[in-house]
Protein backbone atom coordinates (compact mmCIF):
# COMPACT_ATOMS: atom_id res chain seq x y z
CA UNK A 1 0.00 0.00 0.00
CA UNK A 2 1.12 3.38 -0.97
CA UNK A 3 1.59 6.23 1.45
CA UNK A 4 1.32 9.45 1.95
CA UNK A 5 3.46 12.38 4.69
CA UNK A 6 0.30 11.38 7.31
CA UNK A 7 -0.04 7.58 6.61
CA UNK A 8 -0.21 5.90 10.44
CA UNK A 9 -2.21 8.32 12.52
CA UNK A 10 -5.13 6.13 11.69
CA UNK A 11 -5.08 3.06 9.97
CA UNK A 12 -9.21 2.48 9.40
CA UNK A 13 -9.28 5.58 7.65
CA UNK A 14 -5.75 4.99 5.67
CA UNK A 15 -7.30 1.95 4.74
CA UNK A 16 -11.03 3.92 3.36
CA UNK A 17 -8.70 6.60 1.44
CA UNK A 18 -6.37 4.40 -0.23
CA UNK A 19 -9.45 2.30 -1.64
CA UNK A 20 -11.37 5.34 -2.77
CA UNK A 21 -8.02 6.98 -4.27
CA UNK A 22 -7.89 3.71 -5.98
CA UNK A 23 -11.44 3.16 -7.40
CA UNK A 24 -11.38 6.74 -8.37
CA UNK A 25 -7.88 6.45 -10.58
CA UNK A 26 -9.44 3.16 -12.14
CA UNK A 27 -12.40 4.47 -13.08
CA UNK A 28 -10.44 7.76 -14.99
CA UNK A 29 -12.86 10.35 -12.95
CA UNK A 30 -10.16 12.43 -12.01
CA UNK A 31 -7.56 14.85 -12.94
CA UNK A 32 -4.28 13.58 -12.22
CA UNK A 33 -3.10 11.23 -9.85
CA UNK A 34 -5.34 11.67 -6.38
CA UNK A 35 -3.25 9.52 -4.21
CA UNK A 36 -2.48 11.95 -1.03
CA UNK A 37 -4.59 14.75 -2.49
CA UNK A 38 -8.10 15.53 -1.73
CA UNK A 39 -9.41 14.19 -5.33
CA UNK A 40 -10.03 17.03 -8.04
CA UNK A 41 -12.98 15.24 -9.62
CA UNK A 42 -14.13 15.20 -13.26
CA UNK A 43 -17.58 17.33 -12.85
CA UNK A 44 -16.26 19.08 -9.62
CA UNK A 45 -18.13 22.45 -11.67
CA UNK A 46 -21.11 20.99 -12.54
CA UNK A 47 -21.13 20.24 -8.32
CA UNK A 48 -20.09 23.73 -7.76
CA UNK A 49 -23.00 24.83 -9.30
CA UNK A 50 -25.51 22.40 -7.78
CA UNK A 51 -24.55 23.66 -4.14
CA UNK A 52 -24.99 27.44 -5.51
CA UNK A 53 -28.42 26.43 -5.72
CA UNK A 54 -29.05 25.55 -2.17
CA UNK A 55 -30.66 27.93 0.11
CA UNK A 56 -27.82 27.25 2.76
CA UNK A 57 -25.39 28.66 0.20
CA UNK A 58 -28.06 31.39 -0.94
CA UNK A 59 -28.29 32.57 2.53
CA UNK A 60 -24.69 32.86 3.31
CA UNK A 61 -22.96 36.18 2.86
CA UNK A 62 -19.37 34.98 4.31
CA UNK A 63 -17.80 31.51 2.95
CA UNK A 64 -14.69 29.65 3.90
CA UNK A 65 -13.47 27.56 1.23
CA UNK A 66 -10.48 24.67 1.67
CA UNK A 67 -7.97 25.80 -1.12
CA UNK A 68 -7.96 22.30 -2.72
CA UNK A 69 -8.38 21.88 -6.57
CA UNK A 70 -11.57 20.58 -6.92
CA UNK A 71 -13.26 23.23 -5.17
CA UNK A 72 -12.00 26.35 -7.12
CA UNK A 73 -15.17 26.33 -8.97
CA UNK A 74 -16.87 26.64 -5.18
CA UNK A 75 -14.25 29.75 -5.01
CA UNK A 76 -15.18 31.37 -8.26
CA UNK A 77 -18.87 31.02 -7.89
CA UNK A 78 -18.28 32.77 -4.05
CA UNK A 79 -16.91 35.38 -5.70
CA UNK A 80 -18.92 35.87 -8.77
CA UNK A 81 -21.99 35.91 -5.99
CA UNK A 82 -20.52 38.75 -3.94
CA UNK A 83 -19.13 36.71 -0.71
CA UNK A 84 -16.50 37.15 1.22
CA UNK A 85 -14.56 34.30 0.81
CA UNK A 86 -11.56 33.12 3.56
CA UNK A 87 -9.23 30.20 2.32
CA UNK A 88 -6.75 28.85 4.90
CA UNK A 89 -3.14 29.43 4.37
CA UNK A 90 -1.75 26.46 2.89
CA UNK A 91 -0.70 24.04 5.87
CA UNK A 92 -1.67 27.43 8.40
CA UNK A 93 2.16 28.13 8.00
CA UNK A 94 1.43 32.08 9.27
CA UNK A 95 -0.25 33.38 12.28
CA UNK A 96 -2.24 35.50 9.68
CA UNK A 97 -3.52 31.89 8.55
CA UNK A 98 -6.01 33.17 6.27
CA UNK A 99 -6.76 35.10 3.31
CA UNK A 100 -9.93 37.30 3.09
CA UNK A 101 -10.90 37.67 -1.24
CA UNK A 102 -13.80 40.00 -2.12
CA UNK A 103 -14.88 40.47 -5.96
CA UNK A 104 -14.82 44.49 -4.87
CA UNK A 105 -11.35 44.10 -3.91
CA UNK A 106 -10.20 42.21 -6.58
CA UNK A 107 -11.83 44.36 -9.10
CA UNK A 108 -9.84 47.85 -7.42
CA UNK A 109 -6.61 45.78 -7.98
CA UNK A 110 -8.14 44.71 -11.62
CA UNK A 111 -7.88 41.20 -11.01
CA UNK A 112 -9.91 38.88 -12.51
CA UNK A 113 -11.90 36.51 -10.38
CA UNK A 114 -10.61 33.72 -11.91
CA UNK A 115 -6.93 34.65 -10.86
CA UNK A 116 -7.74 34.58 -7.47
CA UNK A 117 -9.59 31.87 -7.05
CA UNK A 118 -6.12 29.45 -7.29
CA UNK A 119 -4.02 29.53 -4.08
CA UNK A 120 -1.02 31.44 -5.40
CA UNK A 121 -3.62 33.72 -6.87
CA UNK A 122 -5.22 34.36 -3.44
CA UNK A 123 -2.18 34.28 -1.21
CA UNK A 124 -1.31 37.20 -4.22
CA UNK A 125 -3.96 39.08 -4.56
CA UNK A 126 -6.28 38.44 -1.34
CA UNK A 127 -5.41 40.53 2.28
CA UNK A 128 -3.85 38.49 4.92
CA UNK A 129 -6.03 38.20 7.46
CA UNK A 130 -5.54 37.31 11.87
CA UNK A 131 -8.59 35.34 13.75
CA UNK A 132 -9.53 39.21 15.13
CA UNK A 133 -9.84 40.68 11.62
CA UNK A 134 -12.75 38.31 10.16
CA UNK A 135 -15.73 38.13 9.73
CA UNK A 136 -18.67 35.48 11.28
CA UNK A 137 -18.61 32.36 8.80
CA UNK A 138 -22.04 31.51 7.58
CA UNK A 139 -21.24 28.30 5.50
CA UNK A 140 -17.91 26.14 5.85
CA UNK A 141 -16.89 23.97 2.42
CA UNK A 142 -14.41 21.45 3.61
CA UNK A 143 -12.14 18.87 1.26
CA UNK A 144 -12.97 15.50 1.82
CA UNK A 145 -10.95 12.22 0.60
CA UNK A 146 -14.63 9.97 1.42
CA UNK A 147 -17.83 10.85 2.95
CA UNK A 148 -21.05 8.71 4.23
CA UNK A 149 -24.83 10.06 4.40
CA UNK A 150 -24.47 10.25 8.55
CA UNK A 151 -22.37 12.96 7.97
CA UNK A 152 -18.85 11.27 8.42
CA UNK A 153 -16.12 12.59 6.31
CA UNK A 154 -12.61 12.15 5.59
CA UNK A 155 -9.83 14.31 4.29
CA UNK A 156 -6.58 13.31 3.23
CA UNK A 157 -5.22 12.23 6.58
CA UNK A 158 -3.12 15.83 7.91
CA UNK A 159 -6.13 17.12 10.08
CA UNK A 160 -5.71 20.33 8.93
CA UNK A 161 -9.64 20.97 8.23
CA UNK A 162 -10.08 19.89 11.59
CA UNK A 163 -8.01 22.13 13.34
CA UNK A 164 -9.02 25.51 10.98
CA UNK A 165 -12.72 24.68 12.07
CA UNK A 166 -12.04 23.76 15.95
CA UNK A 167 -9.99 27.16 16.20
CA UNK A 168 -12.25 28.80 14.00
CA UNK A 169 -15.06 27.76 16.68
CA UNK A 170 -12.58 28.26 19.73
CA UNK A 171 -12.85 32.42 17.88
CA UNK A 172 -16.32 32.40 17.62
CA UNK A 173 -16.50 32.35 13.69
CA UNK A 174 -18.43 29.65 13.86
CA UNK A 175 -20.81 28.38 15.99
CA UNK A 176 -22.58 25.03 16.81
CA UNK A 177 -25.11 25.71 13.96
CA UNK A 178 -22.69 26.48 11.07
CA UNK A 179 -23.55 24.28 8.17
CA UNK A 180 -20.25 21.99 6.75
CA UNK A 181 -20.93 21.12 3.84
CA UNK A 182 -18.80 19.40 0.63
CA UNK A 183 -18.46 18.69 -3.15
CA UNK A 184 -17.29 15.49 -3.99
CA UNK A 185 -17.59 12.25 -6.68
CA UNK A 186 -20.20 9.61 -6.26
CA UNK A 187 -17.75 7.66 -5.64
CA UNK A 188 -16.39 9.03 -2.40
CA UNK A 189 -19.70 8.50 -1.00
CA UNK A 190 -19.40 5.33 1.25
CA UNK A 191 -20.97 3.08 3.97
CA UNK A 192 -21.23 4.92 7.60
CA UNK A 193 -20.11 1.68 8.88
CA UNK A 194 -16.59 2.39 6.87
CA UNK A 195 -15.53 5.49 8.19
CA UNK A 196 -14.53 5.90 11.48
CA UNK A 197 -14.97 9.23 13.12
CA UNK A 198 -13.42 10.72 15.95
CA UNK A 199 -14.44 12.98 18.60
CA UNK A 200 -12.43 15.76 17.13
CA UNK A 201 -13.45 15.07 13.52
CA UNK A 202 -16.47 17.92 11.90
CA UNK A 203 -19.42 16.06 10.35
CA UNK A 204 -21.31 17.08 7.46
CA UNK A 205 -24.57 18.63 6.93
CA UNK A 206 -24.48 18.53 3.26
CA UNK A 207 -23.11 16.82 0.24
CA UNK A 208 -23.01 17.33 -3.24
CA UNK A 209 -21.92 15.36 -6.14
CA UNK A 210 -22.67 16.10 -10.00
CA UNK A 211 -25.44 13.87 -10.04
CA UNK A 212 -27.22 15.14 -6.02
CA UNK A 213 -27.79 17.01 -2.86
CA UNK A 214 -27.67 14.94 -0.16
CA UNK A 215 -28.56 15.97 3.00
CA UNK A 216 -27.07 14.20 6.29
CA UNK A 217 -28.23 12.47 8.79
CA UNK A 218 -25.48 14.44 10.68
CA UNK A 219 -24.96 12.58 13.92
CA UNK A 220 -21.63 13.78 14.68
CA UNK A 221 -21.43 16.32 17.97
CA UNK A 222 -19.59 19.35 16.26
CA UNK A 223 -16.28 19.64 18.65
CA UNK A 224 -16.92 22.96 20.96
CA UNK A 225 -13.06 23.79 20.30
CA UNK A 226 -9.46 22.65 19.85
CA UNK A 227 -8.99 19.16 21.17
CA UNK A 228 -5.19 20.08 22.76
CA UNK A 229 -4.85 16.43 23.66
CA UNK A 230 -5.27 15.28 19.99
CA UNK A 231 -2.85 17.81 18.63
CA UNK A 232 0.15 15.67 17.12
CA UNK A 233 3.99 16.91 17.42
CA UNK A 234 4.38 17.82 13.85
CA UNK A 235 1.37 20.03 13.86
CA UNK A 236 3.21 22.02 17.03
CA UNK A 237 5.81 22.33 14.96
CA UNK A 238 5.16 23.51 11.85
CA UNK A 239 2.07 25.49 13.05
CA UNK A 240 2.95 29.04 14.10
CA UNK A 241 -0.54 30.21 16.16
CA UNK A 242 -0.82 26.78 18.07
CA UNK A 243 2.46 27.58 19.47
CA UNK A 244 1.00 30.99 20.38
CA UNK A 245 -1.64 29.76 21.43
CA UNK A 246 -0.50 26.90 23.80
CA UNK A 247 2.11 29.34 25.10
CA UNK A 248 -0.89 32.12 25.88
CA UNK A 249 -2.17 28.86 28.40
CA UNK A 250 0.32 27.97 30.11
Amino acid sequence: MSTCPWSGRHPGKDILRQRIWSTLKAHQVVHGDPMGHIPNFLGADVAADRLAETALWQRAQVIKCNPDSPHRAVRLRALADGKVLYMAVPRLSRNQCFVELTAAALEVKRVALQDATTMGGAMNHGRLVAFGEMQSIDLVVVGCVAVSNDGGRTGKGAGFADLELAMLRDYGLIAEHTPIVTTVHDLQIVDPAELPMQDHDWGLDLVVTPTRSVVTDNIHPKPTGLDWDTIQPDQMAKIPILRDWSNQRG
